[in-house]
């Protein structure tokens, strides 16, 4: 039996609601051996369109996380299914409302075949993110044909999505992080460096030569940064995780005076769990009575205990190419030929659209609204550069 084998068992399930959703009977008379049974009223035709749709959707969705699943192992991979097999229960409740009116399969929302696409070509973390949305943005809740249980499934859902793409958003974090920030710094830095230079009044050809020198010195500035960041950062880290000296140490202490239980109180243990640790580590306990506060030697960990911060090779790497992608887009019309207020506009046009793109980027790792994200980016991008330009004017009028 697998570790959620028959997810349907209470405590294990995905959801809340193990058994099928009960669809209300098709529209139709009452049942001549339940007299007192009340007629349901006949299905609009919005009714029955909105119905296809929920139908549609809900077999797109099952769809892509059995696609998921198909790239996953172990535990991950039965939890996609038991998703899978939710959305199932809940196409059957649409169905049953149907009835013969289902007719021929409606095309899933262009969300969902979008979702199928990805998690078809790439399964990344990108899908499950844009999977956390979409179930966070159920409407069942508000309709009065789904039942409870499945607004409660879909809310769940959208926990069990989340849990899953956080492990991939640690995975992706660190060199994500310097990625995203050294592309968007490439972008607003050489914008604005570009916007400064053309309001001053110098020629096309410096700006196009202060452009490059900021993108060198920009790229190298931003790698090197990083590096030296990211690598205090996981040595301040990797200086704050407990050694293992008690163990050689505890069993040479004065078992009536010694400071053991300081060490274990300045972790932050309760007083009631420090002097365990201490009785198990001096042998006065022989048994592992606290799972918590294992008897067993901490052994070396496999996986990296600070992969959210990412590798500094990683973010150097990441930062130095992502702003050298970046701080090129202003000075492509200059490269291509363009001058004056016309290389500036084609500029501006060319990094609003690189922002909308990072910014909706980010938007979509964290599960929020990729326009919000992208309007924001372009906001502060944008009027970074703004106010460059014009202290540029006054420079160059000032020297002028």
């Amino acid at each position: 039996m697998g570790p959620l084998h028959a997810l349907s068992s209470p405590g294990v399930s995905v959801s809340q609601h193990a058994q099928p959703d009960h669809a209300p009977s098709n529209p139709g008379p009452s049942n001549p051996a339940q007299p007192n049974q009340p007629q349901r009223p006949a299905p609009s035709a919005a009714d029955i369109k909105r119905w296809r749709q929920y139908l549609a959707d809900e077999r797109a969705e099952a769809a892509v996380y059995r696609d998921l699943a198909q790239n996953r192992q172990g535990e991950e991979r039965d939890i996609l299914l038991a998703l899978a097999e939710a959305e199932g229960r809940h196409e059957a409740h649409w169905l049953a409302l149907l009835g013969q009116q289902a007719g021929k399969a409606r095309q899933a929302s262009f969300r969902s075949r979008f979702l199928g696409f990805l998690a078809r070509h790439f399964g990344s973390v990108f899908v499950l993110a844009l999977a956390q949305r979409a179930e966070g943005r159920s409407p069942y809740a508000k309709d009065p044909n789904a039942t409870a249980a499945m607004a409660a499934d879909e809310q769940i859902h959208e926990e069990v999505v989340r849990g899953l793409a956080t492990r991939g958003r640690n995975r992706l974090a660190g060199t994500f992080r310097a990625a995203v920030f050294g592309a968007n710094d490439g972008l607003v830095s050489n914008l604005s460096l570009v916007m400064g230079m053309a309001a001053s009044g110098v020629a096309s050809t410096v700006v196009l030569l202060s452009g490059i020198a900021g993108l060198l010195a920009g790229a190298m500035s931003m790698g090197a940064g990083e590096f030296i960041s990211v690598r205090s950062q996981r040595e301040l880290l990797a200086a704050t995780r407990p050694t293992q000296i008690t163990l050689a140490a505890a069993p040479k202490l004065d078992i009536e005076h010694n400071e053991l239980l300081l060490v274990y109180l300045a972790r932050g243990m309760s007083h009631e769990a420090a002097e365990h640790r201490v009785a198990e580590r001096m042998g006065l306990l022989s048994c592992d009575c606290d799972p918590s506060l294992s008897l067993q030697p901490e052994l070396p960990e496999d996986e990296d205990q600070h992969e959210a911060v990412g590798t500094a090779w990683g973010a150097a790497l990441s930062s130095f190419c992502f702003f050298a992608s970046g701080a090129i887009v202003p000075i492509l019309p200059f490269l291509f030929g363009m001058t004056g207020v016309a290389a500036l506009v084609v500029a501006g046009v060319l990094v609003g659209i690189a922002l909308l793109a990072t910014g909706g980027i980010v938007g979509l790792l964290s599960g929020t609204s990729p326009l919000t994200r992208g309007l924001r980016q372009l906001a502060i991008g944008l009027g970074a550069a703004a106010v460059t330009y014009l202290l540029g004017l006054v420079f160059g009028t000032v020297v002028g």
